[in-house]
């Protein structure tokens, strides 16, 4: 029996990695493969509460970057290129530059298309994430209520 991973928890352990990699501090997140646990280490989180075996790749699994998923300036451009093709030019030359995401953003959101993006984003890294779990012997779950 596959174990349930809460997709919510393993989302928001995702951003940490992702977050954690674009900033350049260490931020780890791991999946337990037997429970679906979700726990997050790095800068902030108590350490005390790391388990003796999370070096054990049979129990523990690395969560994933969003970079890791392709989920990062390829997702941008398969946005744009669907739902925005006549600004891919634009984009590529926002790319070329340091802020690019900042920039990104903002001509979203002066074509008013910026909720939309943050639809995609969040709907690709959901489905890349439940791809991610089938691959590694883990059952999406719908996330607890709360």
């Amino acid at each position: 029996m596959k174990a349930g991973v809460d997709i919510g928890e393993l989302r928001d352990a995702c951003e940490w990695v992702s977050a954690g990699e674009s900033a350049g501090v260490d931020a780890q997140g791991f999946v337990n493969r037997r429970d679906g646990r979700v726990l997050l280490r790095g800068e902030g989180i108590d350490e005390d509460d790391v388990p003796d075996d999370l070096d054990d790749e049979a129990t523990w699994i690395a969560v994933p970057s969003k970079r890791d998923l392709d989920l990062g300036r390829e997702l941008v451009f398969r946005f744009v290129g669907e739902h925005m093709p006549n600004s891919l030019e634009q984009v590529e030359r926002i790319f070329h530059k340091s802020g690019a995401y900042r920039r990104l953003k903002d001509l979203l959101d002066a074509a008013d298309r910026l909720d939309q993006w943050h639809a995609y984003e969040e709907a690709a890294i959901v489905e890349s994430l439940a791809q991610w779990c089938a691959e590694n012997g883990l059952e999406p779950s719908a996330p607890a209520a709360g």
